[in-house]
């Protein structure tokens, strides 16, 4: 058996899951229930690796995660995306269950991403709550959207699913009101965020469910862990613009939503705002900046408990954080 140095990749399909080595030839599957994520722990006890790395797919690889951490393991949800290009910048562009959990394993012992807590059952169905309502939301824009061209003798059974989308979209927020208002920590958490000028109901359910790192990264992490955090594209004498990149796709845009309002009535973002078009920056580049800065003082809040306060200055908070 491989010693403490193995790395474990495993490929997460709804019926299977395939497992590799990093250090080993070895592989081999079990199918994912209950009875095969136990095969898959005690298979997992007796190579003890160093790390284990799957991808997120779609939801199917959540039990398997929390039973390994459960377990003791460090384990790791890594983005698709980040596993295919490593796949690709090896050669490998073969793509099969097996070499999908090798390359999970190589990936595993050469990156070694970082291991982040994974979100505890309240947390997830939180996460679930506000992914349905993601999609109500756009089941009803893509129904306002034929209604404009429907004929006649369509447009009333459209405009009856609309409506009943529309109760869908006010149970689901009845539903997530309530899930945060009986967890303490959630409810402390949004009374703090929900504080901010620019920050509604939607944005701090936003951040709450699916950014559980906010408050205990420091800026740079978290905004690079959203995608606001500008990249270098630089490259011998060419010097290209700075862009962000990656990141979490939804929080992001739920944060660009709240930095509509927060540019408008946040003191300390407007007066950012409106200083980046004086002096010359986009109105897209602006904003981007003050989603960044908007997420540096979210941030800072929740690390320290602290309630909203425009008068202490960024710096000052970011002083805290290094002492």
């Amino acid at each position: 058996m491989p010693d403490a140095a193995a790395f474990v990749g495993i490929d997460v399909s709804k019926a299977q899951l395939d497992v590799a080595v990093s250090s080993s030839a070895e592989a081999t599957s079990f199918a994912n229930s209950e009875a095969g994520i136990a095969g898959l722990l005690e298979w997992v006890a007796a190579v003890a690796p160093t790390l284990v790395v799957m991808e997120a797919t779609g939801g199917f690889e959540v039990p398997v995660a929390a039973a390994l951490a459960a377990a003791g393991r460090a384990v790791v949800i890594a983005n698709p995306r980040q596993v295919r290009d490593f796949a690709k910048a090896t050669g490998q562009l073969a793509k099969t269950d097996e070499i999908d959990a090798r390359i999970l394993a190589l990936f595993a012992e050469r990156v070694r991403p970082p291991v982040r807590p994974l979100p505890d059952e309240e947390a997830r169905a939180l996460d679930a709550v506000i992914g349905r309502r993601r999609q109500i939301i756009e089941m009803i824009v893509a129904e306002k959207n034929r209604l404009g061209f429907a004929l006649p003798p369509v447009q009333k059974g459209i405009k009856k699913h609309i409506h009943w989308l529309e109760r869908q979209l006010s149970d689901v927020d009845h539903d997530l009101d309530e899930l945060i208002r009986h967890s303490p920590v959630w409810r402390a958490k949004n009374d703090l965020l929900r504080d901010v000028p620019g920050v509604g109901p939607n944005l701090a359910r936003t951040l709450i469910a699916e950014l559980p790192e906010l408050g205990h990264l420091s800026h740079k992490q978290i905004a690079a862990l959203v995608g606001v955090a500008p990249f270098s594209r630089d490259s011998g004498l060419m010097k290209g613009k700075r862009m962000v990149w990656g990141g979490r796709a939804s929080v992001r845009s739920a944060l660009y939503l709240g930095i509509w309002s927060a540019s408008k009535w946040n003191p300390v973002i407007r007066v950012f705002y409106q200083r980046l078009l004086a002096n010359g920056k986009r109105p897209k580049v602006a904003q981007v900046a003050c989603m960044r800065k908007m997420l540096t003082i979210l941030n800072a809040m929740l690390r320290d408990g602290r309630e909203w306060d425009p008068s202490i200055p960024l710096n000052q908070l970011r002083l805290q954080h290094s002492c």
